[in-house]
């Protein structure tokens, strides 16, 4: 019997030091993180989503979005994130403050998602993106998501929401407009308030050259 003990030993003890080093760990360094005042502007820092970003953050898990894309501009000397630009600054626990979920990322088959906002400010181009992604990137491998747009006749003027600058075979026909859903709305919303410009105390923003 002593076998079986020693195994049982063995195994119990591995999962409670992995349960200390991930949850426990995280509990009691990171878990009293709060938002913090910010003197210049009244507000605080992380500034808050509103609430048709958040909807998005929900439309992004549901679509798949996070098993492609990181959301984490990572520290130097250990990578070149900020030598490529993803971010002004390194990415810190309190940024993900932000939104019900944090969504780091494992791997990144598209890009860096941290700064989407800043890096590509324009809905229409989202929305274009989304629709069909080798209509701004040719060797784009990410699927498209026309399922979140509707294809309609139009009647009297143009939706002033319709997505605009679809070419090719993607093109919607004469007399016809793709205009998105609340869910592609509520998408490009969250993807446009991805925006990491705001200094913490424990990553401040880079001094101005």
């Amino acid at each position: 019997m002593r076998g079986p003990t020693v195994t049982l030993f063995a195994l119990t003890t591995v999962f409670f030091a992995g349960w200390a080093g991930i949850v426990g760990y995280s509990s009691l360094v990171l878990g009293h993180l709060r938002s913090i005042p910010d003197e210049e502007t009244g507000n605080f820092l992380p500034p808050g989503a509103s609430g048709l970003a958040i909807e998005g953050q929900r439309i992004f898990v549901a679509n798949g979005c996070v098993y492609c894309h990181s959301q984490q501009v990572r520290q130097s000397p250990l990578t070149t994130d900020l030598q490529k630009e993803l971010g002004l600054r390194a990415t810190v626990p309190r940024d993900y403050l932000r939104f019900p979920a944090a969504f780091p990322g494992t791997m990144r088959t598209g890009p860096d998602l941290t700064n989407v906002g800043l890096r590509k400010p324009d809905a229409n181009w989202h929305h274009r993106h989304l629709y069909e992604p080798r209509v701004v990137t040719p060797w784009s491998i990410m699927p498209a998501f026309r399922h979140l747009y509707d294809l309609r006749l139009i009647q009297g003027q143009t939706s002033q929401i319709a997505v605009l600058g679809l070419s090719g075979p993607h093109a919607p026909a004469a007399g016809f407009e793709v205009v998105p859903t609340g869910e592609a709305l509520a998408l490009v919303a969250y993807l446009l308030s991805l925006q990491q410009n705001y200094p913490l105390p424990d990553a401040p923003l880079p001094a101005a050259k």
